[in-house]
């Protein structure tokens, strides 16, 4: 049998139990710990344990339960106040706030139970002497959630115009809840500057800024401010993931992510919180929470979702159509519950409007990776991206529909004469349509010509049976322009030499009758165009053959460009003169260009190759083929990069994204975002790199790449947003992306460079033990890299993340393995570093400083050694080998720094053996330590006296800290000369060091000098 604790050691255990997780089982220990308290037989320990039982029901989800303790305590306050500390008094006060906030969130507690509480509160405090602020706050929450709008504003006014005291709620929560109301009665801007230092971190406690950022989400939608309401969910949801008692915030987060076009990710949130749909204890957060899963399902239903599977109560599998139903079904009980009590139907009405509000953005991507949603067992968006719209029209008209059969004739003639893409779909729609009905010989050979295009070697059939309808038509120009493309496809499917016969015979064939008259411009230029694509093919299978080709093979001869070249050629000098009454003419010159531009860059020739792909993109445009244009933006973009022309490769991939525009596929404009995110960052504007980096990430999800190209934008945005400082959303899309990065796919430096992001990021956001394991994982990969620097580095942030963690013994361990890493590097300065922080670790655990001291004098002595190589190395000044001037200034900077890091390291041994007295040590041995350290402060000074005024700073901080040793020895003339040198050195120090210096110097000086004046 355990023996009881003491009461020291009870306190302890609440002290470690409050530091838990939020859940049932910090409740359960609480339960326990009240028992051990009754059996110590001291009221004290008792009245302790009753608190502690109430605050961890209060954030959890069993809030029902705190009415018990509570009433327990209150009479134990009754009856023996003497029993009560002061800080036990002002905790039984501090929770009348709670009783009446719990009361309401239960709708089984009468309403004039309520009210009579009111009256109780305001009663004791008056009789406590604390202001009635507290109490009108109580009262408005009170107002509010009845709809008594009226009382609900008196209370409020009365709430602010109360004097604040030691009642008073803190400074956050009070903001949160006046905000809350002004975006209730409609006023989201007046509310968001009432929460705004809130979210600027003026003001916090350990559930703000939690609640103000989920509250202000959907006031920033309604105010447009939507990279703001982004930010605020990536930053908010962050903070109450993982805690229980924030039902209410977290159903903020899912409302939000269900009208902003976010609907897997909210499926997402639901599923990490299964208890959620279930958790009975806090009945007014339930109701939230199941009118937020109502909304989502009936958006899903909506969307033509509803059979789809989603998370749900634990027990069967819940449909999207099901769970609406259900959830809709549990919230309208439980408000309804809530207005019996109230005698009003104000918490329905509010129910319902959540439950049935509009989308507030159509499509607001989010930077994390989206899930694609299933339907009837098929991968596919949630929201599917839409048609073209020649498409679009011919769903409309109903595929089949003989009555319209004409009109998309019409449409389909009409798309393939402006080479528009819609053309195959158009044509593909007439095919349908034209079921039972005859059609002319050559719709028919154009039916067949487009169902070719797109499918590959299955279309060179399809092209062959066009070329014979064209011919029977009549046309026999675009018959030889139907084998030309079927040429074309072969020699994509490796037939490259058949096809190049082909065309040179298509090419006198055509030239022939385009002589006699017998075709157009248009229907040769189709045959030029095919038989000079064959040529290209046949440049890059060559310049493949050359990148396989053993050392010294001459691989392909100039021959091949310079063929390739003139088919190009050919092309434009015939359809030059004619482009501008013919939109394809028109292309094929535009697309000869882009030939010409091609074969300059593969030739090197960057200047030439800007030229022609410049009259390419122009003439495509032109001609009013914008979307043609996209591809030789992209090249001339890849090229000026090259040629270091950051502009012009930005103006082309902004183009290319204009071009594009609807009919950019999803993977493309992925590509295009994502490049000009990195053509930005490389110019400094990180701001608006990050925004392209976020739509880059979303079209790669909505392609289907969220795992490969859509990981690496996710890293990327990561990266952006951690150079603004933006630590917590950061930290949420880089760990979204983690899990898809692969050495495989990525390579092992954006896995090691997105853990090591990871880590800055949690140690900025005080997450130190989870910045050490990102870390430690990353310097796992590195250790493996033939240059160990970034293995090093990271084993040294890891033991520096590890000892901020408390994990002393663990932070030893890395700082060993990082010290070995610096020293088989030659890096003195990290060696070093990680000896004196070891140092530090070691006077902290061990009772004497034995270990310490050995570890600082190691530090001494390799920085001793280094400063001696330096200056042997170094010699006199232009003495060196073949040294220059800039030669010898890096020398001696290195130098100079080495001596620096030694007056860093003496002034860390004194500071540490100074520290390491204790309160109670003898006098004499107190007297030979704070000598011990003035000895190595003194030593400091010297060094950095050395260096001149580049280390004033460090010199007058080590001087200061020799003064209050001298302080500490009983020397206080010596210590105010160490006062007053430093105030002598302050104006030579920059600003705020400056300040700070005088400040501390002038309170040394002050405490020296108090006494003499009395």
């Amino acid at each position: 049998m355990n023996p009881a604790m003491d009461f020291d050691t009870l306190r302890r255990a609440m002290a470690d139990n409050y530091g838990q997780p939020e859940g049932p089982a910090r409740n359960a220990r609480a339960e326990q710990l009240l028992v051990e308290a009754e059996k110590l037989g001291i009221p004290l320990a008792v009245i302790e344990a009753l608190g502690h039982q109430l605050k961890v029901y209060n954030y959890s989800s069993e809030k029902g339960k705190m009415f018990v303790p509570f009433a327990r305590l209150l009479r134990m306050w009754d009856e023996r106040p003497e029993d009560f500390d002061e800080y036990e008094i002002h905790s039984l006060h501090w929770v009348f706030k709670w009783m009446s906030a719990g009361m309401l969130d239960q709708p089984h507690v009468p309403l004039a139970s309520i009210e009579k509480w009111l009256g109780e509160m305001e009663h004791r405090y008056r009789l406590a002497g604390h202001s009635e602020r507290a109490v009108r706050s109580a009262e408005f929450s009170v107002a509010a959630h009845l709809g008594d709008l009226a009382r609900a504003e008196r209370a409020y006014g009365a709430w602010l115009a109360a004097d604040r005291d030691t009642m008073a709620d803190c400074h956050a929560c009070e903001l949160h809840g006046q905000g809350w109301w002004q975006s209730v009665r409609g006023s989201d801007g007046e509310a968001l500057e009432l929460w705004a230092p809130v979210l600027e971190g003026a003001y916090s406690c350990a559930h703000e800024p939690h609640t103000v950022l989920a509250s202000s989400l959907l006031p920033l939608l309604r105010l447009g401010r939507v990279e703001e309401a982004r930010a605020h969910h990536l930053r908010g949801f962050r903070l109450v993931r993982a805690m229980e008692s924030m039902r209410g915030a977290y159903a903020d987060h899912v409302e939000f992510c269900a009208v902003t076009g976010n609907e897997a990710r909210a499926l997402e949130l639901l599923a990490e919180r299964p208890a959620y749909f279930t958790d009975s204890g806090d009945p007014r957060s339930k109701l939230e929470f199941m009118a937020v899963v109502a909304l989502l399902m009936d958006r899903l239903t909506a969307l033509g979702l509803g059979e789809q599977t989603v998370p749900g109560p634990v027990g069967r599998v819940w449909t999207a159509a099901e769970l609406a139903v259900h959830a809709r079904g549990e919230a309208l009980a439980l408000a309804g519950r809530f207005d019996a009590r109230n005698g009003t139907s104000y918490v329905s009405e509010r129910a319902r409007a959540r439950m049935d509000r509009p989308a507030l953005v159509d499509r607001l991507p989010l930077g994390v990776r989206s899930v694609r949603s299933a339907r009837a067992g098929q991968q596919a968006p949630i929201v599917a991206p839409a048609p073209p719209q020649a498409a679009q029209g011919a769903a409309a008209r109903g595929v089949g529909a003989a009555a319209g059969l004409d009109e998309l004739l019409a449409e389909a003639r009409g798309l393939a004469a402006r080479r528009s893409p819609d053309a195959v779909e158009a044509w593909a729609a007439v095919s349908s349509a034209a079921e039972g009905h005859e059609l002319d010989v050559h719709d028919r050979a154009a039916i067949a010509d487009h169902a070719a295009m797109g499918r590959g070697p299955q279309g060179i059939g399809l092209f062959l049976e066009a070329a014979e309808l064209y011919g029977e038509a009549g046309d026999p120009g675009e018959a030889l322009a139907a084998r030309s493309r079927a040429a074309y496809v072969r020699a994509l499917t490796g037939g490259t030499e058949e096809a190049l016969a082909t065309g040179a015979e298509l090419r006198e064939q055509v030239l022939a009758l385009f002589a006699e008259g017998g075709t157009g411009v248009a229907q040769t230029a189709s045959v030029l165009v095919g038989r000079a694509r064959t040529l290209m093919h046949r440049v890059e299978e060559a310049e493949s053959a050359q990148e396989s080709a053993p050392p010294g093979d001459p691989g392909p001869r100039d021959d091949v460009l310079e063929v390739a070249e003139a088919a190009a050629r050919e092309l434009l000098a015939l359809v030059e003169p004619h482009g501008a009454d013919d939109v394809a003419v028109a292309s094929r010159g535009a697309e000869a260009h882009a030939m010409l531009g091609e074969l300059a860059a593969r030739a090197g020739d960057g200047a030439a190759a800007v030229v022609s792909l410049t009259l390419a993109v122009d003439g495509f445009v032109a001609a009013g083929l914008p979307w043609f244009a996209v591809e030789y933006d992209s090249r001339l973009a890849g090229i000026a990069l090259h040629l270091g022309d950051p502009e012009l490769a930005e103006r082309s991939v902004r183009a290319a994204l204009e071009h594009g525009g609807s009919h950019l596929e999803p993977a493309g404009q992925a590509q295009l975002q994502l490049r000009l995110a990195e053509i930005l960052a490389a110019q400094g504007q990180v701001g608006p790199a990050a925004e392209h980096a976020l739509e880059a990430a979303h079209w790669a999800d909505e392609a289907g790449e969220a795992a490969t190209l859509g990981a690496w934008a996710r890293h990327q945005l990561g990266g952006f947003l951690l150079r603004q400082g933006r630590w917590a959303e950061a930290a949420e899309i880089l760990e979204s992306a983690l899990p898809d990065l692969t050495g495989e796919m990525h390579g092992d430096g954006a896995i090691v460079q997105t853990r090591w992001w990871l880590g800055d990021c949690l140690t900025e956001l005080g997450e130190h033990r989870g910045a050490a394991e990102h870390w430690l994982r990353a310097a796992d990969i590195a250790r493996t890299w033939p240059e160990q620097r970034d293995h090093a580095m990271l084993a040294h942030l890891a033991a520096e993340a590890l000892g901020h963690a408390g994990l002393t013994v663990e932070a030893d361990r890395a700082y060993a393995r990082a010290g070995d890493l610096w020293r088989e590097l030659g890096n003195v300065d990290g060696l070093v570093r990680s000896l004196r922080a070891r140092a530090w670790a070691a006077a902290r655990t061990d009772e004497d400083l034995d270990g310490a001291r050995a570890l600082m004098e190691a530090a001494l002595r390799e920085c001793a050694s280094a400063v001696e190589g330096l200056a042997e190395a170094a010699g006199p000044p232009g003495t060196a080998p073949g040294a220059g001037a800039d030669d010898e200034a890096e020398a001696e900077d290195a130098r100079r720094r080495m001596v620096a890091e030694l007056g860093h390291t003496h002034r860390q041994f004194g500071d540490l053996v100074a520290r390491s007295v204790p309160d109670e040590a003898e006098e004499a041995s107190a007297r030979v330590a704070f000598e011990e350290s003035l000895g190595h402060l003194d030593r400091a000074i010297a060094v950095f006296t050395s260096l001149g005024d580049d280390v004033l700073d460090a010199r007058t901080g080590a001087e200061l800290a020799a003064g209050r040793v001298e302080a500490d020895l009983g020397r206080p003339e010596a210590a105010a000369a160490r006062a007053r040198a430093v105030l002598d050195a302050c104006p030579r120090l920059d600003g705020d060091i400056a300040e700070a210096r005088r400040a501390e110097a002038e309170r040394l000086r002050g405490l020296l000098e108090r006494p003499a004046k009395a």
